[in-house]
């Protein structure tokens, strides 16, 4: 008996124990039930809030965006308007009878009338005065250490700097130059700011030199000249200021061409280039033209062929050597040129050309035949009678001289 009372009290506590143990669960279960729906019920409000938000954002904002851009629209087309009636205002003339006819206008001489002598006096004062490669005349008005100034007639006197003021070296200006002093000078730069140009002594005489150098080079004429240097390919001189330079093959002896230094030459001109500033001599020109310079125009010539060339014949004068062209050979047709001359020899023709510059002697044939195609068919007939035929064309070669 007490054993199963014993029992029956731990079943009963037991199932007493059961039952308490159940009730924590099912109150935990519904609580976390309670808790999630809650839970579901609180995000689906705020996802409801949010797309409420969006949706007030997205009616709202572009009404605020469009009320603030139609305020800036009508505010632009209002300035607009107020600026085109301005300017319909500033473009429309001025109707002086709407006005009250006491205004008026007056006229003064002053403010329409001018002197058009006098404007064009004022446009000449203010003109500059001074291009660069121009010759201006002036007086030194002014002597410094490092150049001198010259009155040229301008608003600003021109400068010369010290190595401007003539060739060679220059050490002293005041015992060259004096104060008062006339003279002569280039314009090498313009004007600058202050409206002072840079003019040169110097550039002027070298212009002056290669001026002259032209004109003797052009005339075939013969100069002396000093030598006062060498180097490997031939000799350098002086030629009013210029330097020429002869080469050794136009020199007569070019073996030992330093010896030539401190001794003088007659040379003629054989380049002249201003703008390369190249003077190049020749001695051996030089000889050639004092044997050219004693033939004259229509002089009838004998000499030895030289060479037969397809254009003509070289023909020796004795030291200078002439051309006889095909086209001044014989006024028939020929086939060969060495049907009608052959190397070695001797010929007579007339000089139709001296050209002194370039060294050179022209020949004709084609003036003694007395019928086209003479000279092919009987040479021997017409080089008899050259000298008298050349009598006949002497005329003809003296009223080309007097043309000249």
């Amino acid at each position: 008996m007490g054993v199963s009372d014993k029992n029956a009290q731990n079943n009963i506590q037991s199932k007493g124990n059961k039952k308490d143990l159940k009730k924590p669960l099912q109150v935990l279960h519904i609580s976390k039930k309670d808790t999630e729906k809650k839970s579901q019920e609180t995000k689906n409000e705020k996802t409801n809030s949010q797309e409420e938000t969006r949706n007030e954002n997205i009616v709202i904002k572009p009404q605020i965006t469009k009320n603030e851009s139609e305020k800036k629209i009508e505010n632009s087309n209002e300035n607009i308007k107020a600026f085109d009636s301005s300017q319909q205002n500033l473009n429309r003339p001025l109707n002086f009878s709407e006005q009250s006819t006491e205004f008026q206008i007056e006229r003064t001489v002053d403010e329409f009338d001018f002197d058009e002598s006098a404007f064009l006096e004022a446009l000449n004062a203010n003109e500059p005065i001074g291009a660069t490669g121009e010759t201006i005349s002036g007086k030194v008005i002014a002597i410094e250490s490092d150049g001198l100034y010259v009155d040229i007639g301008g608003k600003a006197p021109g400068f010369m700097p010290k190595k401007e003021c003539g060739l060679g070296v220059i050490t002293n200006l005041k015992e060259k130059f004096s104060v008062g002093l006339e003279m002569e000078v280039l314009v090498i730069k313009e004007q600058n700011a202050d409206g002072m140009v840079t003019v040169s002594a110097r550039a002027l005489i070298l212009r002056q030199s290669w001026d002259k150098v032209s004109g003797s080079a052009k005339n075939g004429e013969l100069i002396d000249v000093s030598i006062n240097g060498f180097n490997r390919g031939g000799l350098t001189c002086d030629v009013d200021g210029l330097r020429g330079f002869i080469p050794r093959s136009q020199l007569e002896d070019g073996q030992d061409h330093q010896s030539f230094v401190g001794k003088n030459l007659k040379v003629a001109f054989l380049e002249v280039n201003p703008e390369s500033r190249k003077l190049v001599l020749s001695e051996k020109k030089a000889t050639l033209v004092s044997k050219i310079t004693n033939l004259e125009l229509g002089q009838l010539i004998e000499g030895e062929v030289l060479a037969v060339k397809p254009y003509g014949f070289f023909i020796d004068l004795g030291g200078a050597s002439g051309l006889l062209h095909q086209s001044s050979l014989t006024n028939g047709s020929i086939r060969s040129l060495r049907e009608i001359f052959r190397e070695g020899e001797i010929i007579k023709a007339l000089i139709s050309e001296i050209d002194l510059e370039k060294g050179r002697i022209s020949l004709n044939t084609a003036l003694l035949e007395n019928s086209a195609g003479e000279l092919i068919i009987d040479k021997q007939k017409v080089m008899q009678e050259a000298t008298e035929r050349a009598l006949k064309t002497k005329a003809l070669f003296d009223k080309k001289e007097k043309d000249k």
